[in-house]
């Protein structure tokens, strides 16, 4: 309480008079605890001030081209395929979520007795491919999310476990995706 009142206290004298604590002599305290640094600048010609630049440039460090990087680290492609998939999932909801709502208004016929006739109609391989085509993005989306959840919380972030993680999360996701494809 009494440093409280003593700093209300001097705030209230420096509102009420600042020219009592503001003065000259303030100002050349502060100014005398500047740091200054003598600079010197001379005219150059502008074919000097070019050579001086291109000597700065030769020292500078140079971004390094996408070549360089090995293209065998799959950590980098599941990060890809992760964002690849969930568009492709969710695009896909959306334009048959618009589709579907068009369909009245368009005499298309998107109800779900049409599509399960449709569907059944098919051969079987072209029924797999096309369960397979929705399975395996789904499969892998799940699978590596969960990794990357893991990666966000710091585990697994040894390079050996990193590409070993991302090899396991493609052989998994191919054969739940074939799973789902051909047994459900």
């Amino acid at each position: 309480m009494i440093a409280q009142r003593t700093g209300t206290t001097a705030l209230r004298r420096v509102a009420a008079n600042p020219n009592a604590v503001f003065t000259s002599t303030f100002a050349k305290a502060a100014m005398s605890q500047m740091q200054t640094r003598q600079a010197t600048t001379q005219k150059i010609s502008a074919t000097e001030g070019r050579s001086i630049l291109d000597a700065q440039r030769l020292n500078r460090p140079v971004s390094p081209h996408l070549e360089i990087y090995d293209k065998q680290q799959t950590y980098f492609g599941g990060s890809i395929w992760q964002r690849f998939t969930g568009s492709g999932l969710s695009g896909g909801l959306y334009v048959f979520g618009a589709a579907y709502l068009a369909a009245p208004l368009l005499g298309w016929h998107l109800e779900s007795a049409s599509l399960v006739s449709a569907f059944g109609a098919l051969p079987f391989a072209v029924k797999s491919g096309v369960k397979f085509l929705v399975a395996w993005p789904f499969a892998f989306h799940a699978f590596n999310g969960v990794r990357h959840l893991a990666l966000d919380l710091g585990m697994f972030m040894k390079r050996q476990q990193i590409v070993k993680g991302g090899w396991y999360i493609w052989g998994a996701s191919l054969v739940s995706g074939l799973y789902l494809a051909f047994f459900l």
